[in-house]
Parts: structure tokens; sequence; C-alpha cells
């Protein structure tokens, strides 16, 4: 038997995977009003580009780049602007969206389809990936075509396609590999020829047979992975792949290695080879707060609500609505929000599955030191913090943690460990940017 691929540290939270494991992905109609966010990516948000009134057509370009680290924005419909609304996102507190009342979905891809994509350059693939407003499908959002623009001296050969999807709950990616593995093979090879890579991989937990049935079968390099929270966090999962660590304040391209998700290998297939925009992505929703949970291909912008509806209403007594899984997702104060590019999930918990944490006292016992996988200290980061003492707990490395939540998750005491470390980064951050004023 193969070896699973693993990596130190982490933990094993209930998988709840069964709930829409296995749901066919199914295609629902974009709504009535879609309210685009112009911030759906790491960086700067886009421009807008439209006004009220303003006639729209589907894969039409509604905000522009505002910057190298951004994107553009599409409407993913055919319809009129109703108007710029400030409204609460999924991933932050609210940005500017563009409200656009549907006429259709109908309409040619925006751009020139290229059926053969070695005819091309590397440079012209990266200029359309860009101009698709393709960013990471896996929750951090980045743009795409940045993470394939190394800067000089920095030579990649090793690409690895994220599929771990470790998440509870969450299936999108899942079902993404077994129902769509054409998309997810081409947007691979299409990325591998970009960067010119000696060696392709695409790493997927145990869990999902029938997705690494699905990738072996078409010819992929399929690396099994342990079953394991954060195995899909990249630093994690190029350790577990390849063995080499990223160094502390570095990125997975000084150790010669790119990770984008499989979801954004799918788009960077549908924009090169079908000349589509960015605009509809795979939504998981589940929890035991749903009647029916699933797995839905929707356009951006549609509102939370709209897919609640479609997973057949909110069953028993929710008491938690997120954006992503319930380790790292982003409790929402209402399902008014629209799904961006980075919605891989939304989890309506109930009050038997969520928990109700009273926050004791550290007792020393050193669980979370053993859990992180960044081999930090968090009950002692946490602690300065908790003492807004700064200095030290950058000291600790406090930077250097990605809000995981594997600590608080094994913590006897409930601390809120990742809540005190992350109020600790946006200190530190904030002290930065004042000294650089």
């Amino acid at each position: 038997m193969t070896k699973l691929r693993t990596f130190p540290g982490g933990v094993h939270p209930d998988e709840y995977k069964e709930l829409a494991g296995k749901a066919a992905i199914r295609r629902i109609k974009a709504p009535e009003t879609v309210r685009v966010a112009l911030c759906q990516h790491l960086g700067a948000p886009s421009k807008p580009v439209v006004a009220k009134g303003d006639k729209v057509v589907r894969g039409q370009e509604i905000g522009s780049q505002n910057g190298y680290v951004s994107l553009p924005t599409h409407s993913p419909v055919t319809g009129t602007v109703a108007g710029l609304e400030e409204m609460p996102l999924p991933h932050r507190r609210s940005g500017l969206a563009v409200v656009i009342e549907t006429d259709s979905e109908d309409g040619p891809p925006p751009f020139e389809p290229w059926p053969d994509f070695t005819s091309r350059t590397p440079a012209e693939i990266i200029e359309r990936i860009r101009l698709a407003g393709i960013c990471g499908m896996g929750g951090a959002s980045f743009p795409t075509h940045v993470k394939l623009s190394p800067p000089d001296g920095k030579r990649i050969d090793t690409l690895i396609l994220n599929g771990a999807e470790c998440e509870p709950y969450l299936t999108a990616d899942h079902r993404l590999m077994v129902e769509r593995t054409a998309d997810v093979v081409l947007g691979m090879k299409i990325m591998a020829f970009v960067l010119g890579v000696e060696r392709c991989a695409v790493g997927i937990e145990e869990n999902k047979p029938d997705a690494i049935a699905a990738l072996s079968g078409a010819g992929v390099d399929v690396e099994v992975l342990k079953v394991k929270y954060p195995q899909g966090s990249e630093k994690q999962l190029i350790k577990a792949i390849t063995g080499r660590e990223v160094p502390v304040g570095g990125l997975p391209l000084d150790i010669g290695v790119v990770v984008p998700n499989v979801g954004t290998a799918a788009a960077v297939a549908q924009a090169v080879r079908d000349g589509e925009p960015s605009i509809r992505r795979i939504v998981t929703v589940s929890g035991a707060g749903v009647r029916a949970p699933g797995n839905f291909d929707a356009a951006v912008g549609t509102p939370f609500h709209d897919l609640i509806a479609e997973a057949g209403g909110y069953a028993g007594d929710v008491c938690r609505l997120l954006s992503g899984g319930p380790m790292m997702g982003i409790a929402q104060f209402t399902d008014a929000v629209p799904v961006t590019k980075g919605t891989s999930g939304i989890v309506a918990l109930t009050t038997a599955e969520a928990r109700k944490l009273t926050e004791g006292p550290c007792i020393k016992c050193g669980r979370c030191v053993d859990a992180c996988p960044m081999k930090l200290l968090p009950c002692l980061i946490a602690a300065n913090a908790e003492k807004e003492k700064w200095d030290r707990a950058e000291e600790l490395g406090a930077l250097n943690c990605m809000a995981c939540g594997t600590c608080s998750f094994v913590c006897p005491s409930d601390r809120f460990l990742v809540h005190y470390i992350k109020r600790a980064q946006d200190a530190i951050r904030a002290a930065k940017r004042s000294k650089e004023a």
C-alpha cells in the first residue's frame, strides 16, 4: 500500500462530507438581481466602469483592474445596471457592488476561444488569465496572473494542484474533480506550459477515492494525502508532497513551487479554451441547517439566501451561517451577502452542531503547540496579545500564523486563541504602516 503523504501537526475534526459529497453539481439560474462585488480578490478592488442605467452584456467588464495585484470584474448576466451599492460581503465587512437587473444569461464568450493553447505564448496566456479576472478559488483569492508570473531569478520546477479540500462540510472541489475532470486536467496543462515546470501533481485526500480514480485515469500524477486538517494549506501541501519547507516569511515560489486550487485550474481552462471570464463558480451548501445539502454552479453575485433556497431552505434551529467551512470560514450576520469568486461554501449550523464556548484560563497543556502546523507557540502568542504586548507577540511569530484554527480546536479551555493572534497581527501591521507613512 502506498504511504499516505502528510505533514507534522494538524487535527482531525469530524468531516461531515457525507451531507453533500454525493450530490452532483447542479447549475442554477442567475437571480433577477445580481450584486457583483468589486472586491472579490486579494489586493486592490477593481474600479467601477459602469453607472446606473447602463446596459451590460454577459461577460462585459464592469470593474477595471486597479493595480498589479488586482483584477477586472465582469458581469455574469445581460441586463441593466440598477446602481452601485455599498453592502456587506462574505469576506469583509462591506464593499462596493454593481447591482444589475438580469435580462438573460445568454451571449457569446467575450474572448476568442483558443482550442490549442500551445499555439499561444506563455505571455499571451497570462494576459488572457488576467483579462478573464481569474483568482484563486480555494479561499485566498490571490490573482492567478500574478502567481503565474514569478519574478526574475525565481525558477519554478513544480506545479501542485490543491485538491485536498480538508475543511469539514465542503465538497465543491471534490465534485468538480469527479464531474469536470477534463477542465481540471486542461487547466493544469496550461499552467504547466506557462511556467515551464518539470513536475505536475494533484494532491487529494484519501477520503475522495472517486476523484483520485478520475484524475489518475486521466493520466495525472495523483499524490494521495492523509485525511488531516489543514492539509489543504499550500505550505503543508508542499511539505507533504515534496518534503520542501517554505521559509519563514517566504512564499512557495522561493522554493520553486506554485500551488493553484483545482477550481482555479478549471477556470483557467474555461478562459483559455472557451474564452469565458470568471463569472460563475461551484458552491457547496451544507450543514444540518439546510434541508437538502448540495453543490451548485452559481453566478457570481447570487445572494446566499437564493442558494439556501435551492438547498431546500433552512431546517431546524440555525444559529450560525458561515461563508466557507467551520475551521476558517467567516460568520455572516445576513444571508443577503453575494457569492464571490472565493465563495467555496455556505454552511448553516444548528445549535446542536455549533459549539457554544465559555473561555477558561490556559492550563499550559501544550496541545496547541503539538497541533500547530506552523510550529508556533499559540498559547504564548495569544497570552501576549491579550495583554497587548504586540512586540513580544511578533517576536514569537504572530505574523506567521495562518489562522487555521487548529489551536482553538484542540484547546481544552476553549481559549479564543485565533482571535487573540489575529488582533496581534492587525496591531503589528498597523504599527508597520504607521512607521512607513
